[in-house]
C-alpha cells in the first residue's frame, strides 16, 4: 500500500485503508508482562458467535422444524387415509415460509428476543395463529378447503406451536449460556476518556439489548488532562498499549469518544489502529455537529459514525469457511498421489524428515505452525528464516529445487486449512517471523505491514498470481506484496477467491522468482 498523506476528515462512510497508512510500529513483547498484558491475560474469552449468523441459523432451523412437523402429521395420518397429494407439500412449504416471514415481522429473530422467553413466546403464538388464519382464508376463498384434512390442519397448528415453544425455550437457555461465556457479547474498548468518555459509557450502559460490554479504556492524554478512572473504567494505557492489548485478547469493537473536531488526534490514532481486525466507530453521542439520520449507525439508540469494518465478518466468515473445507478437501484428495510421490522422492534424495515446520504470522499476528515439504538439507534448515533462499542456494536439495519452482512444497499446507484451521485457501501468504528485506524486518521495511494480518493467511493469494512470489530480497518486492494483499482484503468476495484459485495453476508456471 503506497504511503499517502491524510487530507480528508472523518466522514459517515467507512474510511479506506489507503487513506490512513502511516508508519506503524508494533511493540515487541516485553520480557515482563506489562499492565496491559496482564489485563488482557485476565480477559480470555471464547470465540465469538456472530448474532447475524445465529439469527440466520434460527430462521433455517425453525423453517425446517415447521416443514418436518407438517410432513410427519401428513405421513402418519393423511397418506394412510387418503393417499399422497402434491397440494399438501405445497401447503407445508407455504406455511413454513410464511411463518418465518411472520416471525421476522414481529421481531423475534434478534438476540435480545431470544433472551426474553415470555415476550417472544407471546409474539410467536400470535404470529403462528395469524399464519394459520391466513392459510385458512386462502383455502376458503380459493375453494380449496375441501382439499385439506381438518384434522391435519388442526394438528399441524397445535403440535407446531408446541414444538416451536419448546424449541424457543431451549434456545433461551442456550443463548443465556453463550452470553455468560462471552460468545455473543461485543467486547468493546473506548478510546478517549474525560467527560465525553463518561457520557458515552453511561449511554452504552443504558442500552439493554446491544450486547456491548466495555472491557477497557485507553487514552493518549496523561492523568492531568484525562483522569485515570472514567465511569468506573480504569484507564489501561495509551493507544500504543491498546495495540498490544488487542493482540492478546479478543476485541470486537472500538469506539472513539473524541469529538469530531479533534480531527488531527483521531487520524493519528487511526494510523495505529487500522491494522487491527476490529470494527472502529466514532461516537456522535455528544457531538454538537449533526448529520442526517441515515449517516449514522446505532448501538441501541447511541449514534455512531462508521470508520472501519472488520474485513470478513458474519456470513462472509461462514462462506469462506465452507469454501476452504469443500474445495480444500477436494484438492487434498486430488493431490494425495502426487504428495506421496514427493514424499518418497524427498526421503530418497537426502536424510531427514519429509515435512518441514515453520513458525509464521497468522491472523491478528498470532504465531502459527505451517507445514511444508522439506526442500533443504536437514542440517541446513532455517526455521526462523533468518536468511532467505536465493538463486542457486546450496542449502536446497535436488528435489527441493524442483518442488520449490512449482510451489509443490506448499501442498502440505492443505492440512493447515482442513485440520488446523489457521490457514485459508486464499489470503495473504504467511511470512516467517524473522524474514527480512535488505536486512530489515518486514514490518520495519513496509508501512502498515501488519494490516495484512487482519484476515487469515492463505495458501495462495492475489499477490502470488500477479507475479509477486518467491524471493523478497528488496524492499520493493515486499512492498508490492503488501499492496496486493491489502487490495485483496479490502475487495474480498467469494468470486474473488474462486478467481484467484482458478488463476493459481497458470501463475505457478512463472518460475523466474521461485528458487
Amino acid at each position: 500500500m503506497v504511503k499517502s498523506d491524510v487530507r480528508s476528515t472523518v466522514s459517515a462512510a467507512p474510511v479506506s485503508a489507503a487513506a490512513l497508512v502511516g508508519k506503524v510500529t508494533l511493540p515487541r513483547p516485553p520480557a515482563a508482562l506489562s499492565r496491559v498484558a496482564l489485563a488482557a491475560a485476565a480477559e480470555q474469552p471464547l470465540t465469538a458467535y456472530s448474532p447475524i449468523v445465529v439469527a440466520g441459523c434460527v430462521r433455517a432451523i425453525e423453517g425446517a422444524l415447521i416443514a418436518f412437523i407438517g410432513t410427519a402429521i401428513y405421513s402418519l395420518y393423511v397418506v394412510r387415509q387418503e393417499g399422497f397429494y402434491w397440494h399438501y407439500a405445497a401447503a407445508i412449504a407455504g406455511i413454513a415460509a410464511l411463518a418465518v416471514f411472520a416471525f421476522e415481522a414481529v421481531d423475534i429473530y434478534q438476540i435480545h428476543a431470544f433472551r426474553r422467553p415470555l415476550r417472544q413466546m407471546g409474539r410467536l403464538a400470535a404470529a403462528w395463529s395469524v399464519v394459520f388464519l391466513l392459510a385458512m382464508a386462502i383455502s376458503f376463498f380459493g375453494k380449496l378447503d375441501v382439499a385439506f384434512s381438518r384434522l391435519w390442519l388442526a394438528s399441524f397448528y397445535g403440535l407446531g406451536l408446541a414444538a416451536l415453544m419448546a424449541w424457543r425455550a431451549g434456545l433461551y437457555f442456550l443463548v443465556r449460556r453463550w452470553m455468560r461465556a462471552g460468545r455473543l457479547t461485543r467486547r468493546t474498548v473506548i478510546v478517549g476518556g474525560g467527560e465525553a468518555g463518561e457520557n458515552l459509557i453511561a449511554a452504552l450502559d443504558l442500552q439493554p439489548d446491544t450486547e456491548v460490554r466495555v472491557i477497557g479504556l485507553f487514552d493518549d492524554r496523561n492523568d492531568e488532562r484525562a483522569p485515570s478512572d472514567c465511569a468506573g473504567q480504569q484507564k489501561l494505557g495509551t493507544v500504543d498499549d491498546f495495540v498490544e492489548f488487542a493482540r492478546r485478547t479478543r476485541v470486537d469493537l472500538v469506539i472513539f469518544s473524541l469529538p469530531i473536531s479533534a480531527e488531527t488526534r483521531i487520524l493519528q490514532m487511526l494510523k495505529k489502529l487500522w491494522v487491527l481486525p476490529v470494527d472502529i466507530r466514532l461516537s456522535a453521542h455528544s457531538n454538537k455537529l449533526r448529520f442526517r439520520p441515515r449517516s449514522y449507525s446505532y448501538i441501541g439508540s447511541v449514534p455512531v459514525l462508521d470508520v472501519f469494518d472488520r474485513p470478513i465478518a458474519d456470513w462472509d466468515v461462514v462462506m469462506k469457511w465452507l469454501l476452504d473445507k469443500i474445495i480444500g478437501g477436494l484438492a487434498l484428495l486430488a493431490a494425495l498421489p502426487l504428495m506421496a510421490l514427493i514424499a518418497i522422492a524427498i526421503k530418497l534424495d537426502s536424510p531427514g524428515p519429509i515435512l518441514f515446520r515453520q513458525k509464521r504470522y497468522g491472523f491478528n499476528n498470532d504465531l502459527i505452525e505451517v507445514y511444508k515439504f522439506r526442500s533443504m538439507y536437514a542440517d541446513a534448515a532455517d526455521p526462523a528464516a533468518s536468511r532467505l533462499v536465493s538463486k542457486g542456494d546450496p542449502r536446497v536439495t535436488r528435489v527441493g529445487r524442483i518442488i520449490r519452482k512449482a510451489s509443490l512444497d506448499e501442498l502440505p499446507q492443505l492440512f493447515n486449512v482442513l485440520f488446523k484451521g489457521n490457514l485459508s485457501l486464499v489470503g495473504p501468504r504467511p511470512h516467517a517471523v524473522n524474514a527480512k528485506a535488505e536486512s530489515r524486518l518486514y514490518d520495519e521495511a513496509v508501512d502498515g505491514y501488519f494490516a495484512r494480518h487482519r484476515v487469515k493467511p492463505g495458501v495462495t493469494g492475489w499477490a502470488q498470481i500477479n507475479g509477486w512470489r518467491g524471493e523478497t530480497d528488496t524492499q520493493e518486492k515486499i512492498q508490492k506484496r503488501v499492496e496486493y494483499d491489502l487490495y485483496y482484503i479490502e475487495n474480498w468476495s467469494v468470486l474473488f477467491d474462486l478467481y484467484i484459485m482458478a488463476m493459481t495453476p497458470s501463475a505457478l508456471l512463472k518460475t523466474e522468482n521461485a528458487y
